[in-house]
């Protein structure tokens, strides 16, 4: 089903991360039993990094991507767009501009912005956003992309960078790492902190309508 409305877009969130919760506190609450020798535990304890990147990655990819389905499917446009989205509206014209250098699409470029920002809008969202290697710096991209406050996520990027995703690459490429218990519990904290931040953060901004400019009259759908 298209997301359509803020509605349907909150129960896609909603459904996408209760799920991914449930998985993480499952594997949670076998470490924290106390049930396993010393080696099982830290075998577990190196498969819940890897899990809790997993859920990271794919909670932003699915969430970013729903809502930039929700926006294309407004069909607003253009000039009744926030820029961030019509800039991405327009990332794949200026692409191959830059790709091929051919003056017949800059002239395109420039037509869209002389003569076609009152035409309906055309956002290609499937798929459009790819979280491989999730870094904090890529993740940034993201968040700007959506237009999104990224100031709560700055004091998270060494945690991303270096105990998430460093330690995720290390142990999936087979190597080994004695994964200290607190510190996986604050991750586990955190990780899902931060999920829970951005899927707020979507479902306010799809209810205020910040997707649009400053001003814009706009309809609900």
């Amino acid at each position: 089903m298209k997301i359509r409305t803020a509605e349907n877009l909150s129960d896609k969130l909603a459904e996408e991360l209760g799920w991914r919760k449930v998985e993480l506190s499952t594997l949670k609450a076998l470490i924290d039993s106390k049930s396993f020798a010393s080696g099982k535990r830290k075998a577990l304890l190196r498969g819940g990094i890897t899990m809790l990147y997993a859920h990271w990655e794919g909670f932003i990819k699915v969430a970013a991507n729903s809502y930039l389905e929700f926006v294309a499917m407004q069909g607003l446009p253009y000039k009744q767009l926030a820029n961030n989205f019509i800039a991405l509206a327009m990332k794949d014209k200026l692409d191959q501009a830059r790709e091929t250098n051919k003056a017949t699409i800059y002239s395109e470029v420039a037509d869209f912005f002389t003569t076609k920002l009152s035409d309906r809008s055309l956002i290609r969202y499937e798929n459009r956003i790819t979280t491989s290697n999730l870094s904090s710096s890529v993740f940034k991209e993201i968040v700007c992309m959506l237009g999104l406050d990224y100031r709560f996520y700055e004091s998270k990027e060494v945690l991303i960078d270096e105990r998430l995703l460093q330690k995720r690459n290390k142990i999936a490429h087979g190597n080994y790492l004695d994964i200290d218990e607190e510190q996986y519990d604050e991750l586990h904290t955190q990780v899902i902190a931060m999920m829970d931040t951005f899927r707020n953060q979507i479902d306010n901004c799809a209810a205020t309508k910040q997707y649009c400019c400053p001003g814009a009259s706009i309809a609900s759908p």
